[in-house]
């Protein structure tokens, strides 16, 4: 299960919109092929729009490379341009998810006294986001200096300008949050060669809160910077923030309200982990009425700490029979509870995740709950929203 980001994107949590939906999938059990998805089912990707314009705003889905003073173009390569290029290795992971029941050798996770597979197909509907809508709720989302919660007209500003780009305000604060940790991870090597620019303008008085609007770093991030280049050591560091009774007056007044401005490097995401524990439960179980048999990950977790000292690799569902959603071989399933922005960082980091999966057991998906840009690509991997999942628990 993956909360890591979280859907609040720097909104309150005590801050729910009731976007639950009942629906319900077609299973085909027994081995027939379901029909075509409703929503236009693709790998890794709904649709085949592509981006026409740069991007204004304050953080892109690409990354910022450098170079000459022009727009750069807004995500990932077009989803037509990234199919192709990992057509082979989508082949592979799919050819790999058929076979992995008859393969030789012990398959990890796969009971030794495994039951003949069965086979399942299911249409699973889409509504991925277009990447021009994507774009534009990213220019809203983040401004120069912001990274923590948003004021309550902040929030309503965001959801009237998402409204008509055809997102949801909890898909637009994902993205903000998927934005504002590529920005403070490509820009770090930035901040740390102006470390003792932030210290001198520290020292004479100038607070961090005040540094971060002006520089455009994270504000825990240039607290810890300034007290590096004061000569403390990490462990002093994260002992005195684990304690801010340690600190002086300064340090701890300066500590509380750069924590309260920060949303990102310093975030206790705690109240979304719950959420998350939930959705995969919700996903799991959906599956489970469908009578696919399955393993969940803790019980995976515990299996792997036991045989090889630390977990290996534990997707949030492993199917133990043969499972197609939307015409894709699907051999594992890992939920995300946040939007699947088309950002460079967030998506570079689900890949890696993802070929640990794909290397054990073939071609799987990722189910986000709060959706997905149109032009996202993993390849081996079937992106899915929400669909056909009764989230009413949530809510």
């Amino acid at each position: 299960m993956s909360g890591e980001q979280g859907s609040s994107g720097g909104r309150r949590p005590r801050r729910r919109s009731n976007n639950g939906r009942r629906g319900g999938g077609r299973s085909s059990g027994g081995g027939a092929r379901g029909g075509s998805s409703s929503g236009g089912g693709q790998r890794s990707g709904g649709g085949n729009r592509r981006s026409e314009s740069g991007n204004r705003g304050g953080g892109g889905g690409g990354r910022d490379r450098g170079g000459g003073g022009g727009k750069r173009r807004y995500g990932g390569a077009p989803i037509d341009t990234a199919r192709a290029r990992g057509a082979e290795a989508s082949k592979v992971a799919c050819d790999r998810a058929e076979g992995r029941f008859t393969r030789s050798g012990k398959v990890m996770g796969h009971p030794e006294d495994m039951e003949e597979p069965r086979r399942f197909s299911f249409d699973w509907p889409l509504t991925p986001v277009p990447l021009k809508e994507e774009e534009k709720a990213a220019e809203l989302v983040v401004r120069k200096g912001e990274f923590g919660w948003l004021p309550d007209e902040r929030v309503e500003e965001i959801r009237e300008g998402v409204d008509a780009f055809h997102m949801t305000l909890e898909q637009a604060l994902s993205l903000r949050s998927a934005l504002l940790q590529q920005k403070t991870v490509y820009s770090h090597y930035k901040m740390k060669s102006r470390g003792k620019a932030l210290r001198a303008a520290y020292d004479e008085g100038v607070s961090i809160v005040d540094l971060s609007k002006r520089f455009d770093f994270p504000p825990m991030n240039i607290f810890r910077t300034v007290l590096e280049e004061k000569g403390w050591g990490k462990t002093k560091i994260k002992e005195s923030f684990k304690d801010p009774k340690r600190l002086k007056q300064r340090e701890r007044e300066e500590f509380e309200a750069a924590e309260a401005a920060d949303r990102v490097s310093n975030v206790d995401q705690s109240e979304s982990a719950d959420a998350a524990d939930l959705f995969e439960e919700i996903l799991a179980d959906w599956f489970e009425a469908q009578g696919v048999r399955l393993r969940r990950q803790p019980e995976m977790v515990a299996e792997q700490s036991l045989e090889h000292g630390r977990p290996i690799a534990t997707p949030d569902l492993l199917f133990l029979d043969h499972v197609e959603i939307n015409g894709e071989p699907v051999a594992w399933i890992d939920a995300k509870h946040f939007y699947g922005a088309d950002v460079d960082f967030q998506r570079k980091k689900m890949a890696k995740q993802m070929n640990r999966y794909i290397d054990e057991w073939g071609a799987g998906a990722i189910v986000f709950r709060h959706g997905f840009c149109a032009n996202v690509f993993v390849p081996g991997v079937t992106l899915l929203d929400a669909g056909p999942l009764d989230l009413s628990p949530l809510t």
